[in-house]
C-alpha cells in the first residue's frame, strides 16, 4: 500500500514557476512508475508527466519544455517543476503510480495561474 500527499500549489502569474512535491509512504516506492496527473473544472483528469523508476521521463505534448518531473527514491519524493506557467495550466495536481491506481488518489495540490 502507498500513501501519497502532494504539495506547493498556489496561485501564480503567468509566466510564473512553482514546483510541486508528492510524499510518498511504502518501502517499496522506488520500483514504481510514478506520474502527475491534472483536472481542470469540467474537464478529466489527463496526465501531465511520467517518470520510471530508473528516471525515464515522458511528458503531455502541452507542457514539454516547461515541466521537469524528477524523484529522489531515498527520500520517497517526486516533485514536478513547472515554468512558464499559463491558464490553461490551472487545475488540481495530483501523484499517482503510472499507470494510475484508483485507490492511491490524495486530495491534490490546486494550482492556479492568473494576473
Amino acid at each position: 500500500q502507498v500513501q501519497l500527499v502532494e504539495s506547493g500549489g498556489g496561485l501564480v502569474q503567468p509566466g510564473g514557476s512553482l514546483r510541486l512535491s508528492c510524499a510518498a509512504s511504502g518501502s517499496i516506492f522506488s520500483i514504481y512508475a510514478m506520474g502527475w496527473y491534472r483536472q481542470a473544472p469540467g474537464k478529466q483528469r489527463e496526465l501531465v508527466a511520467a517518470i520510471t523508476s530508473g528516471g525515464v521521463t515522458n511528458y503531455a505534448n502541452s507542457v514539454k519544455g516547461r515541466f521537469t518531473i524528477s524523484r529522489d527514491n531515498a527520500k520517497t519524493m517526486v516533485y514536478l517543476q513547472m515554468n512558464s506557467l499559463k491558464p490553461e495550466d490551472t487545475a488540481v495536481y495530483y501523484c499517482n503510480r503510472h499507470p494510475p491506481r484508483p485507490n492511491y488518489w490524495g486530495q491534490g495540490t490546486q494550482v492556479t495561474v492568473s494576473s
